[in-house]
């Protein structure tokens, strides 16, 4: 902005040439065509947010457990009735399942993410879902439930109360619910146990991975890593998406700094132009690179409504026994097809695309057919990708 101020103040005070007062309008309009002809860069991220380090990832942990305390609306099945007979025999209490008919307890899935170099005692937040035909897991108390890896070790216990955002009421055949009540939370209810091997890095190298792989990020993020540490042989591309950081003298034993300096360096990323569709919805998320080749297109709605009215004769008054009341039905078919003419659609940048697409007054699930209908004809330079 300072460059610019200085820049403007000279136009104002007038630039010469050779003797030669030079206009201020083809002054400007120099000034404008060299902008015009500056090179366009990507938006920059932090390391940090577009890619990650080798051995930094969650582990994910279940394991099966009762919720007790529910207000009848627990499960019925015998599963229930027999897991709730195995911990009370487990605590010295032996009841057959024939003389257990609570319905205050449901069966749950409890599910909870390790997350990085987590250490004995932390807290954690714990998912909890009904397997059985329980109703409402609303005011439940989860008992003690051990959670394990895949590898089967127990790495952390979970028990509390159970949170649920959102309710059941009414009876009688007219009830009301909001949201889903047959999964809820247990805020900080998983206490972590046991610390699973990680391993950080390996030998005198470190190997970090983009989130999304692509070739110039890989070769734009190994570069400002390089400048950074002012070395150019310590970060080389393996592929599109690993990068491999050697430790410099400078940082030996002190990995921790490195992986600070690092992560905080913005790179540049070029994304991809990609159109992402879910027809399930009729979402659709255009990309910024995303360009469309001049084409006309012409979309209309072709409505075919049949409708049958039926119509009751009834017989006058006086009339004979035999008379009776008929019913006659009269079916109507109408047909009513949009009128669309041709419309020319072409966009160098993100807002023109979205305005010529604007134009044509479509759907958002009309306008899915037009994209891939872009796509197969060559004029929609992005790579379409249905979800």
């Amino acid at each position: 902005m300072a460059i610019l101020k200085k820049i403007f103040e000279q136009i104002q005070r007038g630039v010469t040439w050779g003797g030669t007062q030079i206009p201020r309008l083809l002054l400007c309009l120099c000034i404008y065509a060299v902008f015009c002809l500056l090179p366009t860069t990507s938006p920059a991220e932090r390391i940090k947010d577009i890619a990650s380090f080798e051995g930094m990832r969650e582990n994910q942990l279940i394991g099966y457990g009762l919720v007790v305390g529910l207000d009848k609306s627990g499960d019925t099945g015998n599963q229930t009735l027999q897991a709730i007979s195995n911990m009370l025999q487990r605590m010295g209490q032996t009841i057959s399942i024939s003389n257990i008919t609570a319905k205050n307890t449901a069966a749950v899935m409890v599910t909870a993410s390790l997350p990085p170099f987590p250490k004995p005692g932390m807290k954690l937040d714990g998912l909890v879902s009904s397997i059985g035909d329980a109703k409402s897991l609303k005011g439940g108390t989860l008992l003690l439930a051990p959670l394990r890896g895949p590898d089967g070790k127990v790495y952390a216990l979970a028990q509390g109360a159970v949170s649920v955002g959102g309710f059941i009421g009414g009876g009688g055949g007219t009830t009301v619910v909001k949201n889903h009540t047959t999964a809820g939370r247990v805020p900080s209810g998983v206490t972590i146990e046991n610390e699973p091997r990680f391993t950080f890095g390996v030998g005198n190298e470190i190997r970090i991975f983009l989130n999304s792989p692509d070739f110039t990020t890989a070769v734009l993020a190994a570069k400002k890593i390089n400048e950074a540490l002012n070395d150019d042989t310590a970060a080389t591309t393996v592929d599109p998406t690993t990068i491999k950081l050697k430790i410099p003298e400078q940082y030996q034993g002190k990995l921790m700094q490195l992986v600070a300096l690092v992560e905080g360096l913005d790179v540049p990323v070029d994304s991809p132009a990609r159109v992402v569709i879910n027809e399930r919805t009729g979402t659709v998320a255009i990309g910024e690179n995303v360009r469309i080749e001049p084409v006309a297109i012409a979309h209309g709605n072709l409505t075919i409504e049949i409708k049958t009215e039926y119509n009751v004769s009834q017989p006058p008054p006086h009339a004979p026994n035999q008379a009776q009341t008929v019913v006659t039905p009269k079916e109507t078919v109408d047909v009513k097809e949009q009128n669309a003419s041709l419309i020319e659609v072409s966009g160098a940048t993100l807002g023109e695309v979205v305005k010529a697409l604007n134009a044509l007054g479509v759907t958002p699930r009309d306008l899915v057919s037009i994209l891939q209908a872009l796509k197969v004809a060559g004029a929609l330079r992005a790579e379409v990708e249905i979800i």
